[in-house]
């Protein structure tokens, strides 16, 4: 019987946990799919490891692993992949905003050949106006600097065996899970599901973790940005030449102003787009400082009983 994983990254969700761990027990159960939860607590402040320890202790099919600090969701969910050992993997957020009743239709479609089941929101829930704002600018940034249409897509997805291994083989250390699946191709069905309202907890992202996720993720997935410092280039040296122009001929007729105005307006200006340059570039030699140094992208220092010993072994190996 083919074994379906499914990858729950958490931080400071403790009250989650058990709840969690009841509702995808009773779903898969119920449906007749062997499998196995793997939960990976992103360095959190509270119980959420103790809470996994306590639920593997109770349910063979649980395991996790713990951070020895916070390294991010991107990291959450590639170390939860290399723990997984199904034919097939979901990744779904641990507070079950995802819904769980999606997984058997994911289930279904992979079994019928799909080797990718993107999650599309339908609906995002109920969300306060700030909230959404910042998600839609999150949104819009993304998919102009990617070149992809990210308004609706989520973390949310199924992924074959060999997909699985194709992320995990990748060298880079910033990576954005949810672009890569579209960059990786494979065959690829959807989902449509309405964002679930959080039982327990509040969410972790605010309008600045999500500008600075956003940043992130462009810089490590596309060299959009720094082609936008030549488009900065060409405009100030075309605004320039104008100005230029209107100078020369002004001072042709007679009519110059005196004084400075113009010349400060267009250091100002051509001083903005220089800083703004160097502040992309500086981001992108800040990525390969990160990526030449070669650190891992977590380190584990705990692990529930029931994970393999060479998986252990990896992990010890990698830190």
């Amino acid at each position: 019987m083919a074994l379906l994983s499914v990858v729950l990254p958490a931080y400071n969700e403790e009250q989650n946990i058990a709840h969690t761990v009841k509702v995808l027990s009773e779903l898969l159960e119920r449906h007749g799919i062997d499998y196995e939860l793997v939960f990976i607590s992103d360095g959190s402040g509270d119980d959420t490891f103790a809470e996994i320890r306590r639920a593997a202790e109770q349910n063979s099919r649980i395991k996790g692993a713990e951070f020895s600090r916070n390294f991010g969701k991107e990291a959450g969910i590639f170390a939860g992949l290399e723990l997984t050992t199904g034919d097939a993997v979901i990744v779904m957020d641990c507070d079950l905003q995802h819904p769980p009743e999606t997984i058997p239709e994911m289930w279904k479609l992979w079994q019928e050949g799909a080797e990718i089941v993107e999650g599309i929101k339908k609906k995002r829930g109920r969300e306060n106006l700030f909230h959404k704002l910042s998600a839609g600018l999150f949104y819009k940034i993304m998919s102009k600097l990617i070149r992809m249409d990210m308004n609706s897509t989520s973390d949310f997805k199924l992924l074959d065996r060999k997909v699985v291994k194709v992320l995990l083989e990748l060298p880079e250390r910033n990576t954005f899970f949810r672009a890569l699946t579209f960059w990786a191709g494979f065959r690829t069905e959807r989902v449509e599901y309405e964002v679930q309202e959080r039982l327990f907890g509040e969410s972790k992202w605010s309008f600045f973790s999500l500008m600075r996720y956003a940043i992130t993720n462009a810089t490590s997935f596309s060299t959009l940005p720094l082609q936008l410092v030549t488009v900065m280039g060409v405009v100030s040296l075309l605004f320039s030449m104008i100005l230029a122009v209107q100078t020369l001929v002004r001072y042709v007729t007679g009519t110059a102003v005196e004084g400075f105005t113009t010349v400060i307006l267009l250091v100002l200006i051509i001083g903005g787009f220089l800083m703004v340059s160097l502040g992309i570039i500086g981001h992108y030699i800040a990525r390969i400082y990160e990526e030449v140094k070669g650190r891992p992208k977590y380190i584990i220092s705990k692990v529930t009983e029931n994970v393999p010993e060479t998986v252990k072994g990896i992990w010890r190996k990698e830190v």
